[in-house]
């Protein structure tokens, strides 16, 4: 039996309920289930600036059962890549922001990092990365923030220029890097927020962000969306930071899926990246589209879905998404996994293009 079969047998027993083991951090999104200690959350944290060997694997088919199919949805599949290295922190990507060409990325980990470096293409398609570094994200006394209890799980990222955006689920808190004042290696400084972003839970709080930049409604906002906090309701918190209208409204939550990213195009389109996870039916992932417009303080939001898949494609905890458009006007959508620094799950890089 191939690696591969193998290991979707493995991961198929798992979600039928036969380990424990498997995607050990996912379980973490039932409610019963107790956070782990923090010792084992900052095993992989950065300890300071180290260039990082990162080897690739093509995938070569989004489902593997029919390896003729492209479409999904409203995507079409352009190429993925399995990302390993030798180096112990990477893993754990939760968040990843592109160039405006689809090359430099910024991403970090759930341990308290920083990850930069150029994806490699041919022909349009992924084939490695190139110039990857990794370093820890430093507080406002230049120290590692993972020094402080609790300060580590790194969910959400946000870019507006040089002004960097990071969310911390465990103490729901928000970090603003300037990273004209030395990239990686800027200090964070605490941005103040609603009151009510501090009482969401601990480990399902702030999970993605995305800044609204010029020529959009809500422009200069920061749109933070919590992972499952939810309201009255059972629909799921989020809030307008700075901007024209402060202030909280929800996302309608439908099928028990939490949100783990979100993107906004330049059409002013958002696309919020979903997941949910139950040793029944293992790992679902969802991709809804929400009009920018409809965003308000106390309002009620809701979209259509453009693409789910399941254990049945090439997916995994799939935590990070953004975008950029290609010289010939094509939306490229990436998707980056967080491996949860386990050996059953993998980090997946993949794309796609953003089809009518």
């Amino acid at each position: 039996m191939s690696t591969q079969s193998s290991r979707r047998s493995f991961l198929g027993h798992a979600a039928a309920g036969f380990s424990t083991l498997t995607l050990s951090r996912l379980a973490q999104a039932q409610p019963t289930t107790e956070p782990p200690p923090r010792a084992a959350q900052i095993e992989h944290a950065v300890t300071e600036p180290v260039s990082v060997e990162v080897n690739a694997r093509p995938i070569p088919n989004f489902e593997p059962r029919d390896r003729s199919r492209v479409r999904f949805g409203q995507l079409q599949y352009r190429s993925g890549l399995v990302l390993t290295s030798p180096y112990r922190g990477f893993g754990g990507l939760s968040g990843i922001r592109l160039d405006a060409k689809g090359e430099r990325f910024l991403a970090i980990s759930d341990q308290g990092g920083w990850f930069t470096g150029s994806i490699r293409y041919s022909g349009g398609k992924m084939i490695g990365l190139d110039d990857v570094e990794a370093s820890p994200m430093l507080n406002s006394e230049g120290r590692p923030i993972t020094e402080k209890r609790f300060w580590y799980d790194t969910e959400s990222l946000a870019r507006d220029g040089n002004v960097v955006y990071v969310g911390l689920e465990r103490v729901n808190q928000v970090l603003r890097f300037d990273f004209a004042k030395g990239g990686t290696r800027a200090r964070g400084e605490v941005l103040p927020t609603p009151p009510a972003v501090r009482k969401l839970p601990s480990n399902k709080g702030l999970e993605a962000m995305v800044v609204v930049p010029k020529g959009q409604p809500l422009a200069g906002s920061l749109i933070a969306f919590s992972e499952r906090g939810l309201d009255a309701d059972g629909n799921l918190v989020a809030f307008l930071i700075g901007g024209p209208s402060p202030g909280q409204f929800s996302v309608r939550r439908t099928e028990k899926f939490d949100i783990s990213d979100a993107v906004l195009l330049p059409s002013g389109e958002l696309l919020i990246l979903e997941r949910k996870f139950s040793w029944f039916t293992g790992i679902n992932i969802r991709i809804r589209s929400i009009p920018l417009k409809s965003i308000a303080p106390n309002a009620l939001v809701d979209g259509p879905a453009l693409f789910a898949a399941d254990l049945g494609h090439e997916v995994d905890n799939m935590e990070g998404i953004d975008a950029h458009v290609t010289p010939e006007g094509e939306t490229v959508l990436t998707l980056v996994s967080d491996d949860n620094f386990s050996m059953l799950q993998r980090t997946l890089l993949l794309q796609f293009t953003l089809v009518e």
